[in-house]
């Protein structure tokens, strides 16, 4: 019972549950067959709708296309963990005038949508003297919106950690960047990893918004071809194929975080026998 939320459902509960489950099932599996029965009455699977896969023209410029989506989820990953570690640090300071600032700045950027920046960044600069290209234009558009929120996750992944932690670490005479770096940190990131993987799917996930501004990431190469008279128009069989490219990245980032999960769990076990082992065994009290 103090292992769940509510209370454990007895009989009736359960075969509620079940019923439920198997109609909500049943919903889903009717609604994907009807989309995939109209898909077929239209011809989106006929043999001449998937002739484009086969130019080796198409296949370079999908393969660029993607070669351009990575290019900005990896920029746009990398500056927004080291925005969010940044402002997170900054909010967690002592000082005001430094706290202060970068919450206002964090709270600003959260507010405004990603396609609002992006717009800003690319349209509004230049005519004041800036000019900033498509691919910087996305990721600095992603990176304001997703290390601000990255910056939260970190304070609030450092803050859930239990007073004695620090209040030990600064007892042993430890500076507050010590104890940022050496004792919160590195419990902070195991309970915070999933979320941060998370975040960085959004930020891959986001990444199509460059189409808009014309960064010719996946999603402006699905336009491009699917606007091609001389295929017959393959504007759904060249999304399906960008959708299972996109489902394939998301699986392989969450296969990377449930990896670094098992690595740091395992870690975790490992140093408490390791300390254990290390242990001068106590004498004896009868002598032998």
């Amino acid at each position: 019972m103090t292992a769940v939320l509510y209370d454990i459902p007895g009989p009736r509960a359960r075969a509620r549950n079940r019923t439920l489950s198997v109609l909500g099932v049943t919903v889903v599996i009717a609604v994907v067959a009807f989309v995939l029965y109209r898909l077929a009455v239209t011809g989106q699977f006929d043999a001449d709708k998937w002739n484009f896969i086969t130019y080796v023209a198409i296949q370079y410029l999908l393969l660029d296309a993607l070669v351009a989506t990575l290019t900005a989820f990896a920029l746009a990953a990398v500056l927004s963990l080291v925005v969010g570690a940044l402002f997170a640090a900054a909010r967690l300071s002592d000082h005001a005038w430094l706290r202060n600032p970068a919450t206002v700045v964090v709270e600003f950027f959260r507010a405004i949508p990603v396609l609002v920046m992006i717009f800003f960044i690319y349209f509004g600069l230049p005519p004041a003297g800036i000019n900033i290209s498509t691919l910087w234009a996305v990721v600095i558009g992603l990176t304001l919106y997703n290390g601000s929120v990255l910056a939260e996750v970190f304070r609030a992944g450092v803050l859930s950690l239990p007073r004695g932690q620090s209040e030990a670490a600064y007892a042993l005479g430890m500076r507050k960047t010590q104890v940022m770096t050496n004792v919160l940190l590195p419990q902070a990131l195991r309970a915070m990893l999933p979320t941060i993987i998370s975040q960085l799917v959004v930020v891959l996930k986001d990444s199509a918004l460059g189409f808009l501004i014309g960064y010719p990431e996946l999603l402006f190469a699905t336009r491009t071809l699917g606007s091609q008279p001389q295929f017959d128009f393959p504007i759904i069989p060249v999304a399906i194929v960008v959708a299972i490219i996109y489902i394939a990245m998301c699986l392989l980032l969450s296969w990377l975080a449930n990896t670094l999960e098992k690595r740091t769990r395992r870690s975790k076990r490992a140093a408490p026998m390791g300390a254990a082992a290390d242990r001068e065994p106590l004498p004896s009290l009868t002598g032998e």
